[in-house]
């Protein structure tokens, strides 16, 4: 591959993060995660198959890393009896660029019987799916073109899921007046756990 070919994938990727639509669905998206963790004690359920999967997780563990308790519930496997994971003022963020992956459509379902009032927070780059009309926040993509020379792996969609994740998790650590010391705590062992308690000794 050659260096303009490599310029070309990070401009498109650059490009398509400048462009992510900035709407009110993101605050409404921090309120209420702080509302249901911070207020009423509930936690952060992220879900999402395949790669969506992979990023959601990691949104969930970043989530935790920073003061708001969140876990990862894999789709299939909620319809296995790991739905059990709903707790009562917990909140959901669900992935997929389609906004028609069956098992997430499908999780929105079990979740509500489980938990009528169960809210959602929706990350795609569908905004007209069924998925996003069943958020209370849908947090939209843009739908970008795939840098994947078939256009069809997930690629720069992955990149938009991850920046969105990022947006929240920096938003809700703002919202919570989240310190180094309360990092350190969390972060024991490690470069990020000396640097912590580094910053909390000042």
């Amino acid at each position: 591959m050659s260096e303009s070919e490599i310029q070309q994938i990070l401009n498109s990727e650059a490009k398509a993060i400048m462009n992510l639509p900035v709407t009110k669905d993101f605050t409404e998206a921090i309120d209420l995660i702080y509302r249901q963790v911070h207020t009423k004690g509930g936690k952060l359920v992220t879900s999402g198959m395949g790669k969506a999967g992979q990023i959601a997780m990691n949104i969930a563990t970043t989530f935790s890393s920073t003061g708001t308790p969140a876990v990862f519930l894999h789709p299939s496997e909620a319809q296995h009896g790991d739905l059990g994971v709903l707790q009562k003022n917990d909140v959901m963020l669900l992935i997929s660029n389609s906004g028609k992956t069956r098992e997430i459509v499908e999780l929105t379902s079990l979740a509500k019987r489980l938990n009528p009032n169960i809210e959602f927070i929706v990350i795609t780059g569908n905004k007209e799916s069924e998925l996003a009309k069943a958020a209370t926040a849908c947090l939209y993509t843009g739908n970008p073109k795939e840098v994947c020379a078939l256009g069809l792996t997930p690629t720069t969609s992955t990149t938009m899921m991850t920046v969105i994740g990022d947006i929240l998790v920096v938003g809700t650590m703002k919202k919570i007046g989240y310190t180094s010391e309360e990092y350190a705590k969390r972060h024991h062992g490690g470069y990020l756990g000396e640097k912590s308690r580094e910053q909390a000794a000042k």
